[in-house]
């Protein structure tokens, strides 16, 4: 008996031992705990107060100028935004966003502990980051600081941001930077730009209905865009306004009107107010940037306010020549103008829809340029000797080349070929083939080459006499700024999209300074080739084959000189004023053949439609010869100098020492040499004089 109580008191006291050993670990555990909490609390704090407040600024837009400092448009690195204030915001799209995103917004501390919980409970049992549990304040911290990625790491980032958002800024300017910076798809972020895009209008105008439409978007953008899928964007509303009538947001009988309420979307009207030539604004945009760079400067930065070269008026120009001659067909265009003195872009179209293609088909495009390309082949002509008067047999002719291994065949657009001589200046005129590759074969493919190098068009290494004809690619953009130089007197003109550039805060970091030019060809030879280039529009050169432009010559109103150039998929016109430089390409993205004549007529119906128009009204600009080239008046088929009995005559322009002293006739009625030896026949010097021409 004894020994049992001693045992139970045994095992009592054992038991109390452990009781007390419990609660003395449990009692430290809940204090250490407590102490933990508590100096976690004070270290994020603590981490807080170091750390700062975090930036609530976004990059803003870059705002792009036209020459005269009319805006054009806006750029943006990657997202276009429109900050606006809180109180410019519908209420019922900030009420809608807290109801669908936060419903506790305003009472926690930047932290939902019971979703966060829920969250990490599924997440560990599908083993996932699958469930969000992100407050308003996370989501800000994750679009303006934190990339998407759904790792622990970026959550713990989160969250330590959203603690920070918390402690230094109030919840209205939270939610104010939440709806500047959410994603509302299709490239708009925040609230304004959102509104816009999809309703045309202000985010203070926005009706219920659309902002309930609207909240539901941010969830995903490419799910829940009325655009990509109404249905389900519609169904999201429904659940949106049905959540703010159980937290009390709105009345059932709003509710009722919201729902039945017709939406009516406006991004069309948004995109066309917004399409003022997209192309050159990514053009300018990438030289800013490089600009910028070469300042230590970061265009990301955004605010600056970049003024363009670009002139409204030509813009208007080509997109009108470009509405009205386009076939409707897939058939693609790229067009650019530059003013010859300053090579400041004025206009420019890298394809027929920007929203279907960015791709810039003037500077990213690069196609074989074919008889465009031969004004810098006779330049390297005329460096050699030739002169607008230099004749050469065009018959047709097999080219022997690659040491005797292969010949080349070349064929004239209409597969005819004439039965003479012909001079330069008609075989640019006709664009004449044959001429062009004895041309090639007569100065050398170093000369040609040299000039394509000074020029900074593509060539080839290979002898091959197919490269007279523009078989190497080159850009239109790159073709248009060869002309250019040539339209300048043979200086080079390095285009340019920017004229000045201002930060945020309007302090000018760049003005455009007349860069120094470099003399490529020489004056004279610059002007005879801009001479001959006229030629394309006059009948008087035509042969087997029209002049090139002759069919354009009723509508010209101004004088102008241009060479066009065709391959099988490809159509080009590039020509010029004493001011202006334009160039057109037409052709298809694939390369197709352009067999239907619409498609192969719209390049030179958009270059016409353009000059005319940019032209309209003004005075005639005439090309103006340099010292040491002269006029005279020749007859075509001879390159002598016309007389009465030479019907095909035409003014030409050569260098003094290319004048030529033979007529193109031996005998002319009232001209003394030519009865001269007649007359000698009689005595009667009286009768000779009726002859005389003094």
């Amino acid at each position: 008996m004894m020994w049992g109580e001693m045992r139970m008191k045994r095992e009592s006291y054992r038991r109390q031992r452990k009781r007390k050993k419990w609660l003395k670990y449990t009692t430290f555990t809940a204090v250490a705990a407590v102490f933990a909490i508590v100096a976690g609390l004070i270290a994020l704090r603590v981490y807080a107060q170091i750390a700062g407040a975090p930036p609530l600024t976004v990059p803003k837009a870059s705002v792009f100028l036209d020459n005269n400092g009319n805006r054009i448009g806006d750029y943006y690195s990657a997202e276009r935004r429109y900050w606006v204030e809180l109180d410019e915001i519908s209420p019922y799209l900030i009420d809608a966003t807290v109801a669908v995103e936060d419903k506790d917004f305003y009472e926690h501390n930047g932290f939902d502990y019971s979703r966060i919980a829920s969250a990490v409970l599924t997440d560990l049992k599908t083993q996932s980051m699958a469930e969000g549990a992100s407050t308003i304040s996370m989501q800000l911290a994750r679009n303006l600081y934190l990339t998407f990625d759904k790792t622990w790491a970026r959550k713990i980032q989160e969250a330590l941001y959203a603690y920070r958002l918390e402690v230094f800024y109030s919840k209205e300017e939270i939610l104010e930077g939440y709806l500047n910076t959410v994603n509302y798809g299709h490239g708009m972020y925040g609230i304004e730009a959102g509104s816009r895009y999809y309703f045309g209008k202000s985010a203070s105008e926005l009706t219920l209905a659309e902002s309930a439409l609207l909240a539901g978007i941010p969830k995903g953008p490419s799910i829940y865009s009325p655009i990509n899928n109404y249905e389900k964007a519609m169904n999201r509303q429904a659940v949106i306004l049905g959540l703010m009538d159980k937290q009390k947001y709105i009345s059932a009988e709003e509710k009722s009107r919201a729902n039945s309420e017709e939406i009516v979307l406006k991004n069309e009207q948004w995109t066309a107010t917004k399409s003022i030539s997209p192309y050159f604004l990514d053009v300018a945009w990438q030289e800013a940037t490089k600009i910028l760079e070469k300042e230590n400067l970061n265009i990301r930065e955004g605010g600056w306010s970049i003024k363009t070269t670009l002139n409204q008026a030509h813009q208007i120009a080509v997109d009108d020549a470009i509405e009205k001659n386009m076939p409707d067909s897939d058939l693609q265009v790229g067009f650019v103008s530059m003013d010859v003195e300053t090579g400041q872009v004025t206009a420019l179209v890298g394809g027929r829809d920007y929203e279907g293609s960015s791709f810039n088909r003037v500077t990213q495009a690069v196609r074989q340029p074919g008889s465009s390309i031969k004004p810098f082949l006779y330049a390297a002509a005329l460096e050699k000797g030739f002169s607008p008067l230099t004749f050469l047999d065009v018959g047709e002719t097999i080219f022997t080349y690659d040491n005797g291994r292969a010949t080349y065949k070349p064929q004239n657009v209409n597969g005819q070929f004439a039965d003479s001589q012909m001079s330069l200046a008609q075989a640019i005129a006709i664009s004449d083939n044959i001429y062009a590759v004895k041309t090639l074969e007569e100065i050398g493919y170093d000369s040609y080459r040299d000039v394509l190098e000074r020029f900074n068009l593509n060539f080839s290494d290979a002898n091959n006499p197919s490269i007279a004809l523009g078989t190497t690619e080159n850009s239109l953009f790159d073709l248009t700024k060869a002309y250019n130089t040539i339209a300048n007197g043979g200086k080079e003109t390095k285009p340019t999209t920017i004229l000045e550039i201002k930060n945020a805060d309007g302090e000018v970091v760049y003005e455009y300074k007349k860069p120094k030019t470099e003399q490529v060809i020489s004056e004279e030879n610059a002007f005879l080739l801009t001479d001959m280039m006229t030629g394309i529009f006059d009948p008087v050169f035509s042969d087997y084959s029209p002049a090139t432009g002759v069919s354009l010559r009723p509508r010209m109103t101004h004088t102008y000189a241009a060479k066009s150039g065709t391959t099988v998929s490809d159509q080009w016109l590039v020509g010029y004023t004493p001011s202006v430089t334009a160039g057109v390409w037409n052709g298809y993205d694939q390369g197709k053949t352009l067999s239907v004549q619409q498609d192969m007529a719209a390049s030179k119906q958009v270059w016409i439609d353009f000059m005319e128009a940019i032209n309209k009204g003004k005075p005639n600009e005439t090309f103006e010869p340099p010292k040491g080239v002269e006029k005279v008046l020749i007859d075509i088929e001879t390159g002598k100098l016309a007389t009465e009995s030479c019907p095909k005559q035409r003014m030409v322009y050569v260098k003094a020492e290319d004048i030529p002293k033979e007529k193109c006739s031996s005998f002319e009625f009232f001209d003394e040499d030519s009865w001269k030896d007649f007359l000698d026949l009689f005595p009667f010097e009286a009768f000779k004089g009726m002859f005389n021409n003094n």
